[in-house]
Parts: structure tokens; C-alpha cells; sequence
């Protein structure tokens, strides 16, 4: 009989061992440290679990080496992926931006149909066990966990990164592979929020906008995206500000720039224009009444250098170019991304050069494998990292 002990049952612990349970000589043992199998999982996507994503090119992934994720994604593409889905019984729709979600719009769809296919004489899942220790004795593993010592001939290490701590991101999955020899890059919270100077946003707490965003160190852009922003009383959130956060890294003197319209600065310099002449006894902080929210147009107002105490008659050509051009480019100054607790994913993990890409097997320790986030490999957000996690999951569950 082979023995495999798969430590994480998240999004790639689940994948693997169903993969690897299709061997009728193996048996699996399953470890998990929370009380249920699943539990980020089921908060993904706002509870709606966006699974996967049919434009998950590897160009949409990001780490140390940047080819690493292409065998796994090419082995398992999406389409594959929801092949091996609809043979769990699970039924799908795909939205807009190629991004999947369960056909009852509701995440428990998606850990009930993994439930059932682990749901097999040759699989054990054991909650609340978490695994304290890892050590390799001749051909075997010894894993110490808080229900007794486990012995298994095969390892995946499945654990997660430490993203989501409140809904059980740790650093199990770097502490085991240290003790067995391997190393990790550093380590970033990434799709979460931005902090900036909280001034204008505080101000703004709740206004949800679609809008262009770059990351700029002086006038260098290191990153940029485009759709939903939040504002909040600590600075931007939402899916474009997200795609920022993973360049921020520990890097200084970097500012967020919003282009919160699209017209060209002319076409809003008329457009002005003809709201002065329009209104020329409005405050002059109303200028901006019906083309975009009325918070934010005050706010754009007083950005812009005038507040109100003056009329819109008063306004000068080059007081209208100036909220123009804040129109096109509202630059804050960003002070860090909100922490590992709030973070969708962990950017960095374990060194991606320590393991085969074609298999997830460690060049170090045979029949050790690793898979999903723990790697040193973080996709954008709309369901490129649970795609990363089921094609990773099943590579290595495969044993190769």
C-alpha cells in the first residue's frame, strides 16, 4: 500500500489527494489544522467562488521564475479543470473576463462536490490536526501532528501561503519544507488594499468608482489595471487596486494615480467651461454636479485647489485645467497595502528552483511534493489563483 499525507485540505490539498486516491493501491491520509476542510475556500470571491478563469495564461502569473507554472497550467488548462469539475458534479457559468463561478452562485457548491470525491475508503481527513513537525527517516517521512505521529512514504505539502489569516493563512508550509532543507523568497501580502494619505479617501469612505490606476515611483509606472475602486478610511481598495498591490513589495516613494475619466483633458476643459458659463452663481465646489458622484466631486473641487467659498463665474481657464487634469490624474501618496490578514494571496513562497515543473517533486527530497500557494506563485485576481491551485493539485497528487 502507498502511503501519501497531503498537509492542507485548501483549494490545491483537495485537488491532490483526489488525484492521487484514483491510485486504488494508495492510501491517502489528508491533515488539516482547521476544524473543516475548505474555509477559505468558501469565502473566495465574496462567498461565490469565482473557480477559475478560461483566460489563465501564464503571463497572468508572478514570482521568482516566471516560466515555473507553465507545465502544470499546460497539463491542466481551464478547460480541464471544468472537465474534472463537471465530473465531480458540478455545474458552472462563465461571466465576464472569462471568470467561472458555480452555476448556483454559491461557494459551499464547490467544497460539497470535493467533500463527495473524497468521500472514499482510501482517503482519511483529519481536521484539527495540524502538522507541528516534518522529518525524513530512509525511504519515510514522520509528520508529528496534535493527534499522534504519522508515517507516510509520499509528502505534498498543500499548506497555503499566510494570506487570510483570519480565515487560516499560516506559515506551516515554510516551516516544514525549512526543516527538510528548502528555502523561501520573501514574502508580500498582494491583491489586498492600498494605504495612502487618508485625506481625500476618508472623505470619500464607501464611493465606489471604475477608473484607470497606476502604481508610480516618480515617473515610473510599475504597474497598472483598470475597473472597480473603492475608497475607504484608509485608502483604495477593489479588483483594479488589487492588481497593484503585489509590485508595491517593500519599495518607498511610490504614489497611486487614478484617472477617474476617460475624455481627453480638452474635451473636459470645454465641458467646464460650459458648466461656468451654465452656472455662474453655483459654488464653485458644484461644478462638477451630475458628472460624477457629488462627494466626489467636491473632493475633485478642493484636490483641484478651490473649495466653494467662490462662485463658478470666478473661476479662472487655468483653475478649470487644473480640475481637468486632476480628472485625469489624481495622484496619493501610498504608505503600504493593508496586511496578510485581509490579503487574498501571499506573492513570494517557497523556492520554485528546489522543485521540478513538470512534476511539483522536490530536486532535494524525493517523493516530497508541493503545490498551490506555498510555491513561489501568485496569479491576478479573477480566479487565476485557484486555477493555479487545481492545476498545481492535480499535478502533484499525479506522484510522477
Amino acid at each position: 500500500m502507498k502511503e501519501i499525507i497531503v498537509i492542507g485540505a485548501g483549494a490545491s490539498g483537495m485537488a491532490a489527494a483526489i488525484r492521487a486516491a484514483q491510485d486504488k493501491d494508495a492510501h491517502v491520509t489528508l491533515l488539516e489544522r482547521q476544524a473543516r476542510a475548505g474555509k477559505k475556500l468558501s469565502a473566495t470571491g465574496n462567498g461565490r467562488c469565482n473557480l477559475t478563469n478560461l483566460d489563465a495564461a501564464p503571463e497572468r502569473y508572478h514570482g521568482a521564475q516566471p516560466g515555473f507554472p507553465v507545465p502544470a497550467l499546460t497539463a491542466w488548462p481551464p478547460a480541464r479543470v471544468l472537465e474534472f469539475f463537471a465530473s465531480l458534479g458540478l455545474r458552472t457559468v462563465t461571466e465576464y473576463g472569462g471568470r467561472v463561478y458555480p452555476a448556483s452562485d454559491h461557494a459551499g457548491s464547490v467544497l460539497d462536490v470535493l467533500r463527495l470525491a473524497l468521500d472514499k475508503p482510501n482517503v482519511t481527513l483529519l481536521t484539527g490536526a495540524a502538522a507541528e513537525d516534518i522529518s525524513r527517516t530512509g525511504d519515510y517521512f514522520r509528520v508529528a501532528t496534535a493527534l499522534g505521529e504519522l508515517t507516510a512514504g509520499y509528502v505534498i505539502l498543500a499548506c497555503g501561503g499566510c494570506a487570510g489569516s483570519r480565515l487560516g493563512g499560516v506559515m506551516d508550509g515554510y516551516r516544514l519544507a525549512a526543516a527538510l532543507g528548502h528555502s523561501r523568497t520573501a514574502l508580500y501580502p498582494a491583491l489586498t488594499a492600498l494605504r495612502t494619505a487618508p485625506d481625500y479617501p476618508r472623505a470619500l469612505k464607501g464611493i465606489r468608482v471604475d477608473a484607470a490606476v497606476r502604481l508610480k515611483q516618480g515617473q515610473r509606472t510599475l504597474a497598472e489595471a483598470a475597473g472597480d475602486v473603492l475608497f475607504t478610511d484608509t485608502g483604495l481598495s477593489g479588483t483594479a487596486i488589487f492588481e497593484l498591490t503585489r509590485a508595491v513589495g517593500g519599495q518607498t516613494g511610490l504614489t497611486v494615480e487614478l484617472q477617474l475619466c476617460s475624455d481627453a483633458e480638452d474635451t473636459l476643459l470645454d465641458d467646464l467651461r460650459a458648466r461656468r458659463q451654465r452656472w455662474p452663481e453655483l459654488e464653485a465646489n458644484r461644478i462638477l454636479t451630475g458628472a460624477v458622484q457629488s462627494r466626489l466631486g467636491q473632493m475633485l473641487c478642493r484636490y483641484a485647489g478651490f473649495s466653494g467659498g467662490e462662485k463658478c463665474n470666478a473661476l479662472t481657464d487655468a483653475q478649470l485645467q487644473t480640475l481637468a487634469q486632476a480628472m485625469r490624474a489624481m495622484r496619493l501618496p501610498v504608505t503600504g497595502v493593508s496586511g496578510f490578514e485581509t490579503a487574498q494571496v501571499t506573492a513570494g513562497g517557497l523556492n520554485t528552483a528546489e522543485f521540478d515543473p513538470e512534476t511539483l517533486q522536490s530536486r532535494l527530497v524525493p517523493r516530497l511534493y508541493a503545490c498551490g500557494e506555498v510555491l513561489d506563485v501568485d496569479g491576478d485576481c479573477g480566479g487565476f489563483n485557484l486555477q493555479w491551485a487545481w492545476a498545481s493539485g492535480l499535478v502533484a497528487g499525479e506522484l510522477r
